[in-house]
């Protein structure tokens, strides 16, 4: 709820003891009416009225007053003063009522509502934005969406700053938006760990993934890469598939993502080979033991391994697309380098926002979302981690998301990964 939401009213004296009248959208909006009234820039202003006792009362058609007070001055008068969201007041009218004074506070605000345009709704955004990132600084879906913060800002007009909340393959992140008020001013930049495959992967998630979220706008995909410390003894993917099968169960990957995890243990299921899972909390902490040896294979999306790769401190292996990247073209597909056909896994990008978000702030989130995609400055930054722009509508990205939920318990059901 927002202070615009709410309206004051003074319906009346009985002796040194005001009455005040509080107005909200719903019930639970009471104890929050009740503390802006004793904030000081209020009470330094209306000492009588926030001494007396309280009535309340519901009026959900209201939208545009951040505060309307009345103060009878006798004979039938009666002020309403409109005020903005400090307790400032902004204008006042003066109109004479022949009714119960029990009823004069309904007339006085309709009077502020209908007769002044004193009281307008601040339009969205009106204060920053928080966009949650439910991974660790410095992994792709960080410096995807801090980019894409920065170009939305613009757009919108309001800063977005940036919420890293890691943990549990993205869920601890998504939980936090799941919970947050459906207001526009917190959204998750969520990936298909957390609204396509957390549900497979998990026992029981604290939200329910499929109806917990209103889609707002597709960002962008990217393949990942298949590597290896630079210590194993394989120049290939075959050599290395060749040189797991040789000893079962004694080679270890790394994981710290669902796409991580999928495309290791699709990868194992398809090549016929036993590898031991090492989960880590982000992928650069994952990355760091790769290069150390702490672990043997790792598969991650471009942004995080392709500089490893590119500066010779891990070995590249293949790419987890159908196709070899533009990015990167001498590592061939998992699929051409194995002599497979059904090898496919991208990690994908979108933003959502908390469901019962209005839809007029999902359509403004959904502009700012696809003008970033379509800026030039986005594109030339991520060409080079194989990142692929594609804007689109949040019925797009809600039918895409049922589609990748499919897809991803199929494969995660394939892979013989089992809920935690």
């Amino acid at each position: 709820m927002q202070i615009r939401d709410i309206a004051l009213a003074r319906s009346g004296d009985k002796g040194n003891r005001a009455t005040l009248s509080v107005i909200a959208r719903d019930p639970k909006d009471y104890p929050l009416l009740e503390r802006v009234l004793t904030a000081d820039r209020v009470r330094a202003h209306y000492q009588d009225v926030v001494r007396g006792p309280v009535q309340r009362y519901l009026l959900p058609q209201l939208g545009a007053v951040h505060f309307v007070m009345n103060d009878a001055l006798g004979g039938g008068v009666t002020r309403s003063l409109a005020l903005d969201a400090h307790g400032k007041t902004l204008g006042f009218a003066i109109r004479r009522f022949r009714m119960r004074p029990a009823f004069r506070w309904i007339a006085a605000l309709s009077a502020a509502l209908l007769g002044t345009s004193l009281a307008v709704a601040q339009p969205y955004p009106n204060k920053p934005i928080k966009a949650v990132v439910p991974f660790a600084a410095g992994s792709a879906t960080d410096q995807i969406g801090r980019a894409f913060a920065a170009k939305m800002s613009e757009t919108l007009g309001q800063t977005i700053v940036v919420d890293n909340k890691p943990g549990v393959n993205g869920m601890l992140g998504a939980d936090a938006v799941a919970k947050a008020a459906p207001d526009g001013y917190t959204i998750l930049i969520g990936t298909n760990s957390t609204n396509a495959a957390l549900k497979s992967l998990m026992k029981k998630l604290p939200y329910d993934q499929d109806t917990a979220f209103a889609p707002v706008a597709y960002m962008g995909s990217v393949p990942l890469i298949v590597a290896v410390n630079n210590d194993v003894p394989a120049k290939t993917l075959k050599e290395f598939v060749d040189f797991a099968k040789s000893k079962p169960g004694h080679v270890t990957f790394a994981s710290a993502s669902t796409s991580q995890l999928v495309s290791s243990e699709m990868l194992a299921g398809m090549a016929g080979i036993q590898m031991t899972n090492v989960p880590y909390k982000s992928g650069p902490a994952a990355m760091t033991d790769l290069i150390g040896g702490q672990v043997m294979m790792f598969t991650a999306d471009f942004a995080v391994m392709l500089p490893q790769v590119k500066g010779g401190k891990v070995r590249g292996l293949a790419v987890t697309s159908t196709k070899r990247s533009p990015a990167v073209p001498e590592l061939p597909s998992v699929n051409e380098a194995l002599g497979l056909k059904d090898y496919e896994l991208i990690a994908y990008f979108a933003v959502f926002a908390p469901a019962g978000t209005p839809p007029d702030i999902v359509a403004k989130l959904n502009a700012a979302v696809n003008a970033a995609a379509q800026s030039k400055d986005i594109q030339e930054k991520f060409a080079p981690i194989g990142f692929a722009v594609e804007p689109g509508t949040p019925e797009a990205l809600a039918q895409r998301s049922k589609l990748e939920t499919a897809k991803w318990a199929k494969a995660i059901k394939d892979a013989k990964i089992e809920p935690q």
